[in-house]
């Protein structure tokens, strides 16, 4: 299966904050092999090491729930939870229809994948505040 037809598969919903934490276990139990996309600018070609993952599912989930503040998550889609191959994170701050519902599909502000990324189109502009946080989470 190529990436962009695992991208556009099915996905199951982290509906609740406990789903969510499950899934960051499963992530981190198998933290080699990893890619971190933030859609929108340079398609990585290397997966992360084991710290600067785990680094990263902190932060962002740091971030969900301050931005998120909701007693759901919602915003978190796995392509499976047991065995997690591409995790689809949303941004808060830009949720349109998740599903497409309303023409318009808002890709996922950052992509946790094992299958070597490809860009993914998004038409909106970055928010300068998303750039930031990102280049304060991966500066050396």
């Amino acid at each position: 299966m190529t990436f962009q037809q695992h991208y556009q598969g099915r996905f199951i919903n982290m509906l609740r904050w406990p789903q969510l934490v499950q899934l960051w276990d499963q992530v981190k139990a198998q933290p080699n092999g990893w890619y971190i996309y933030f859609v929108g600018e340079t398609v990585p070609t290397v997966p992360v090491e084991a710290a600067a993952l785990n680094k990263f599912i902190q932060e962002v989930d740091k971030l969900l729930h301050q931005e998120h503040d909701f007693d759901y998550c919602g915003i978190v889609y796995a392509d499976d939870k047991k065995t997690p191959a591409m995790v689809k994170i949303f941004d808060p701050n830009n949720l349109g229809a998740t599903c497409g519902s309303s023409g318009t599909v808002v890709p996922p502000r950052w992509l946790l994948t094992r299958i070597p990324p490809q860009s993914i189109t998004d038409d909106a502009p970055t928010p300068a505040n998303r750039k930031r946080w990102w280049q304060r989470l991966f500066s050396t």
